[in-house]
């Protein structure tokens, strides 16, 4: 039975300086993405991690983090937000010391599967924080924008900061650079942060979903970082994948059963939510493979050191910060989501389709400068109304594992990217040398032969994230039919389920 709708609280004013600490953690959990992969090489030499494994620096925290984030994401509804994000916040801070410290591939491994613990903890902890915090239309707008900017260009930052810590310090520095953004955060939001405590999921905690959900997760993510390395035909691959499809259906079915699932599919099924889960996970899948690719082709084919790497990025990182802050936020008060969402995905696609015209000697300011741009503007525009619009409409204690699936879709979308784009992307190189390497005679025809099968690799593979990104630009267009934030109306908390919300005009967000 239906309630009579009630007066939301007044806004906390405290709320802006709690944004910034909550974009602080934001941003360490995406600059460690990519910082750790730069530092790589040097922390393999050093602590003596053989070839086989050194991938285990990688997977060890992308199978924690990405397994876990569900939990992470109930935890925090049920524990409370802002204790479940100090805790992650210090958590990573420790697990961040341990890594610089490491004297061993046990050690180092351990590490980074700890910080992948307590990034599922902290990373959906942060984002419903923000859901709950900011329920005024234009003010939302604002706070998504900041944290879609982070979210969005946060990487690439990674890339600098990285190149800078391994070239002028040692690797060690990628992980201890970690601690004083978490120290800052954690005492911050100690004090800053007011959660309002109507939130809250105080239902006894889905164990077999917990279970079900975290082996599905980790064997879907290992299959595709299996795929990558050793072929997709591969018996353990092959395995993983089944094994994930058969634990994933057991965790929708245990979750229409039970009486307080892990994850409701009222999160999922109404299709405002389903559609933005969907179209952000195809637009990780193509932007993994451009950080990849577009890094490789910097340095190897460029021959770029790692800063100069990093700061050929800095246009991208622009692009989405006014993307982000200055279109999808003045926008999105104004126009329907879709409206930013879709043309945001098309324009990224054409700044993707510049990039399958790479060549061995590619002027960075002819073709990569304005590519990267219109990368930034499109992803920038369109991941601002996606942050929000996942989040937005859910009750109160459904925030958690609502922000816990954006985290998944881009953790998923991001192990598919890597492991699709670079298996095209290798046979592609593959065939390109079979055709031309006996025309090569001389060392240096052999060197130039080399570096343009790398080039056709990766120009094949950037066609297919050209079409990903089509792709999730039409479901996004099809699927989201939500008008305007423009508050209006606020979505119903009183827990008779997420299908009264959405029949509000507005906010079926």
């Amino acid at each position: 039975m239906s309630q009579s709708p009630v007066t939301p609280p007044a806004p906390d004013p405290m709320r802006w300086k709690a944004l910034t600490f909550i974009a602080i953690a934001q941003l360490m959990v995406v600059l460690d993405a990519t910082i750790v992969n730069i530092a790589l090489p040097s922390a393999q030499e050093d602590l003596g991690i053989s070839e086989g494994n050194k991938q285990w620096v990688i997977t060890a925290y992308a199978l924690a983090f990405g397994g876990l984030l569900l939990f992470g994401g109930r935890i925090a509804d049920l524990w409370g937000r802002k204790r479940t994000f100090v805790t992650g916040l210090i958590g990573f801070a420790a697990a961040s010391a341990l890594g610089g410290a490491a004297t061993g591939e046990a050690m180092m491994l351990g590490a980074r599967a700890l910080q992948g613990v307590f990034g599922a903890l902290l990373a959906p902890a942060a984002l419903s924080l923000l859901a709950v915090m900011f329920t005024e239309a234009k003010e939302r707008a604002k706070a998504f924008g900041i944290y879609g900017a982070i979210a969005g260009g946060g990487g690439a930052v990674g890339l600098i900061l990285g190149g800078f810590l391994t070239e002028y310090l040692n690797w060690r520095w990628t992980f201890f650079v970690n601690i004083p953004f978490a120290i800052i955060a954690a005492v911050g939001a100690y004090f800053v942060i007011r959660e309002p405590s109507e939130g809250r999921n105080r239902s006894p905690l889905d164990i077999p979903g917990v279970v079900l959900s975290t082996l599905g997760l980790v064997a879907l993510v290992y299959g595709f970082t299996r795929a990558e390395s050793d072929g997709w035909s591969d018996a353990v691959t092959v395995t993983m994948f089944v094994a994930s499809v058969v634990l994933l259906a057991a965790f929708v079915v245990t979750e229409a059963k039970v009486k307080s699932p892990l994850l409701p599919l009222r999160v999922l099924t109404e299709r405002n939510r389903g559609g933005v889960y969907l179209s952000l996970g195809l637009a990780i899948i193509s932007m993994f493979g451009l950080f990849l690719f577009l890094t490789y082709y910097l340095q190897i084919v460029q021959n770029y050191s790692p800063v100069k790497t990093g700061f050929a990025f800095l246009p991208m990182i622009f692009g989405m910060i006014v993307g982000s802050t200055q279109i999808g936020t003045r926008l999105m008060t104004r126009v329907a989501p879709r409206l930013l969402m879709a043309p945001g995905f098309l324009l990224a696609a054409v700044g993707m389709l510049l990039l399958t015209q790479l060549e061995v000697d590619t002027s960075y300011a002819g073709l990569i400068l304005p590519a990267q741009l219109m990368l930034g503007l499109g992803m920038g525009t369109a991941f601002m109304p996606a942050m929000s619009l996942a989040t937005h409409g859910v009750e109160p204690r459904d925030a958690g594992v609502a922000s816990a699936m954006v985290n998944t879709s881009q953790q998923v979308g991001g192990a598919i990217g890597t492991a699709l784009l670079n298996t095209i992307a290798a046979s592609a190189t593959t065939a390109y040398l079979t055709d031309h390497a006996a025309s090569a005679t001389t060392p240096a025809a052999q060197k130039l032969v080399a570096a343009q099968s790398m080039v056709e690799g990766y120009t094949s593979a950037i066609w297919w994230a050209v079409g990903i990104l089509v792709a999730a630009s039409a479901i996004a267009f099809v699927l989201v039919n939500t008008g305007a934030d423009d508050g209006s109306a606020t979505a119903s908390s009183d827990g008779e389920g997420v299908e009264d919300a959405v029949k509000i005009p507005v906010v079926a967000h």
